[in-house]
């Protein structure tokens, strides 16, 4: 997302401008360092905090949520009040939040800190990528310097689940969290000093309202969506929140449409290739956020790995998701978009359903293997997207792409997680099949979901709560099955769509 204000050092020393990348880039590191630590404290914190299946969800996706209605309206906030002050505000209000998330007692408190925490990364990611943009004018140097900044960004993703297994080897949950305190007490001063207190800004207004209205339609619609499909509220508290949703989002949209400053440009959805690159990485961040969870939950709830071992398990994936992004522009220059983006996703397809089919217990290198080829082609996707979002629109509306893209990923991955974790848990309770000694209740209980069994099985003599228990881990394998298989469908159906949009595009083109 590109801001319209002068940072006031483009004609800066080429050592200035490198220095001030170096800070920006520090200030990206938590932010997406906390996209990937939390998949792999989720066993240990849903056992602590006796968080239910519904409550663990939105501890999750709440952040990616939240981000996805933020980032149009931040970036406008950037342009009105300038990006430094606005980038070390977000910072304090991550670091603040960051305490409270690590000392939560209970799971609302929790949800709590990680809204304030999508909070503060919503005003980081802008201005991180409005002060590159506006610092670097030489095309070269601009392109070295988002290549940086994309590196930092998948190897922060890709060393997440690392970082947060070892955190967990040695203490407890909240570690995790509050890893960022310090990083942010370090990073602070290094940004207010880098800096220049003088920015121009714009005198744009900043449509509060309409952000409000974003994000509590797409809050409305996945509230809807989760609680629906897993049945835990009556059928008119999941209508109403349906309504309220979706009447926000059509209000919302028709507001863009006849507002003279909208905060985000819905004409752009008219461009077959915008729309396809939207699609694109809402479906491939969903899939790998999703995934990411499923499998973290696999390896600690039914393979017994620690969260180390479960983090070093899941490195290659993100290792491969690193390297994926720089080798698009080369694929895509060489073979096309069309083939680059379509045949991505059809190895991802491919991936998945392999393994779907895959025990865990017997992997041999099947799993490494096939692990690195989803991380490697859903990266090469995403990267993909942002080509045909990017190249499909004018100079002058790149910034408004821009906004466009980062939604489509945070809002992928939040939703990702919902239809991931739905499904998860309806599958899973479908297939639990246990005979031993269990009131109605405490069976009912223990059917949502994985981590559920465990707290029920806690609490159980020692010979039923391992009954419980194993008959869990062979649910829960089912649905990790079935899961992935589906999402491996859904993908396939992608690829063949993106070839044929991007092929009507190019048609159109000339």
């Amino acid at each position: 997302m590109t801001a319209s204000c002068d940072t006031n050092h483009t004609n800066a020393p080429s050592y200035r401008r490198w220095i001030i990348l170096l800070a920006v880039m520090l200030a990206f590191l938590p932010v997406v360092l906390d996209m990937t630590i939390l998949h792999i404290a989720v066993p240990s914190l849903t056992l602590a905090l006796q968080a239910s299946s519904t409550e663990v969800l939105w501890i999750i996706d709440i952040y990616s949520l939240l981000m996805a209605g933020l980032l149009v309206p931040m970036g406008t906030l950037a342009d009105r009040i300038g990006h430094r002050k606005l980038l070390l505000t977000g910072l304090v209000i991550f670091g603040l939040a960051s305490l409270l998330a690590a000392f939560s007692s209970t799971a609302a408190m929790l949800i709590g800190g990680r809204i304030l925490l999508a909070l503060g990364a919503s005003m980081i990611l802008p201005c991180v990528l409005g002060i590159i943009r506006r610092i670097f004018e030489d095309p070269a140097e601009r392109a070295m310097a988002l290549g940086l900044w994309g590196t930092v960004g998948a190897a922060g993703a890709a060393v997440g689940p690392l970082v947060g297994g070892a955190l967990l080897e040695h203490f407890w949950w909240g570690s995790v969290f509050l890893i960022n305190v310090p990083v942010v007490l370090l990073i602070v001063p290094i940004i207010a000093l880098a800096l220049p207190q003088k920015e121009m800004t714009s005198a744009g207004q900043w449509q509060i309202g309409q952000a409000l209205t974003l994000i509590i339609g797409i809050l409305g619609l996945v509230f809807s969506i989760k609680t629906g499909f897993a049945g835990k509220q009556p059928i008119l508290i999941v209508a109403v929140a349906f309504v309220i949703g979706a009447g926000c989002l059509w209000f919302f949209i028709r507001k863009q449409l006849s507002s003279a400053n909208p905060l985000l440009d819905i004409t752009l959805f008219s461009r077959p290739p915008v729309v396809t690159g939207v699609t694109m990485a809402i479906v491939t961040s969903g899939a790998l956020a999703g995934v990411e969870l499923t499998v973290a939950q696999e390896l600690q709830f039914v393979l017994g790995k620690s969260p180390l071992q479960a983090g070093l398990f899941m490195l290659p994936i993100m290792v491969a998701a690193a390297v994926g992004g720089p080798l698009t522009g080369f694929l895509s220059n060489r073979f096309g978009l069309r083939a680059v983006a379509s045949l991505s996703l059809l190895v991802a397809a491919l991936s998945l359903f392999v393994l779907a089919q895959t025990d865990f217990h017997q992997q041999g290198v099947v799993v490494p293997t096939f692990l690195v080829f989803l991380g490697l082609s859903l990266s090469i996707g995403l990267t993909a997207s942002s080509i045909a979002i990017m190249g499909a629109v004018e100079a002058e509306k790149a910034g408004a792409a821009g906004s466009l893209e980062s939604t489509g990923y945070e809002l992928g991955a939040g939703l990702g997680i919902t239809f991931f974790g739905v499904a998860l848990s309806a599958i899973y309770a479908s297939s639990i099949a246990f005979s031993g000694d269990l009131s109605p209740e405490l069976m009912s209980l223990a059917s949502r979901s994985i981590s559920e069994t465990y707290i029920i099985a806690s609490k159980l003599p020692e010979d039923v709560a391992r009954a419980l228990t194993s008959a869990g881990k062979q649910a829960f394998s089912q649905a990790h099955s079935i899961l992935l298989t589906s999402a491996a469908c859904l993908i396939g159906l992608l690829s063949l769509a993106v070839f044929l949009s991007l092929r009507r595009a190019a048609a159109a083109s000339h």
